[in-house]
């Protein structure tokens, strides 16, 4: 009864991270998507171009769900980690790589900015 019960626990923690990861996932993909199809029908190039059609993504999506909706992530999918199970185990470790990338992406964008605020 109790292994059933920590089994159904771990299950739960994986499809709650899932579930995060893929919430955060989806709208930045549609938005990455219209971004770069604006760049290429504008013929706009640089760092300009890009950033003004990912900022949309930011404003729609807010700078504190692009924080804790990644480590909240990560937290579930460590915690669901089980031995028994290899699937969902891979499953895991790429979500958790994902979000790891896309809290590094955040914070070197962050300190970029930052850097060219006190620079100026």
């Amino acid at each position: 009864m109790n292994i059933q019960l920590a089994h159904d626990l771990k299950r739960r923690q994986f499809l709650l991270g899932i579930g995060l990861i893929l919430i955060f996932l989806i709208p930045n993909l549609f938005s990455m998507a219209h971004a770069f199809r604006g760049i290429s029908e504008q013929k706009a190039t640089g760092l300009g171009a890009v950033a003004g059609g990912l900022s949309e993504d930011y404003a729609l999506i807010g700078m504190a769900f692009t924080i804790v909706a990644p480590i909240a992530a990560i937290v579930l999918l460590l915690r669901s980690l089980s031995p028994g199970h290899v699937f969902r185990s891979l499953i895991s470790w790429l979500a958790i790589g994902w979000s790891t990338l896309m809290l590094f992406g955040f914070s070197l964008g962050a300190w970029v900015f930052l850097t060219q605020v006190w620079e100026r």
